[in-house]
């Protein structure tokens, strides 16, 4: 079992910066496949952003402006969103998993945190 618990959400101003942290334990995380998705009301959970060893990747909607990165040794993922607009606004979700058929599918994650609410404000 992998037990996954995120923060770092809030309310921020359009422009603005946050940093989602997304703490793990129970496994090996450093084996993982990392991912962080979002949802925002009405619509479907869609992929953010993705890690596995060094290989990184984003959405296009958040492509140069968002960045994902691990610190096996902390068990931790991080996601560093800059330049916010107010389409970010979800709960974003960490996922992890051993193997995925598709990084960027929500189904192919096993484990998942339970969220934290970001709100972007115009």
């Amino acid at each position: 079992q992998v037990q996954l618990v995120e923060s770092g959400g809030g309310l921020v101003q359009a422009g603005g910066s946050l940093r989602l942290t997304c703490a793990a334990s129970g496994r090996t995380f450093s084996n993982y496949n990392m991912g962080w998705f979002r949802q925002a009301p009405g619509k479907e959970r869609e992929f953010v952003a993705a890690i596995f060893l060094s290989n990184t990747w984003y959405a296009d909607t958040v492509k140069g402006r968002f960045t994902i990165s691990r610190n096996n040794a902390r068990n931790t993922v991080y996601l560093q969103m800059n330049s916010l607009k107010p389409e970010d606004t979800a709960v974003y979700y960490c996922a992890a998993s051993e193997g995925v058929r598709n990084i960027k599918g929500p189904a192919s994650y096993v484990y998942w945190g339970q969220g934290t609410q970001v709100t972007v404000s115009s």
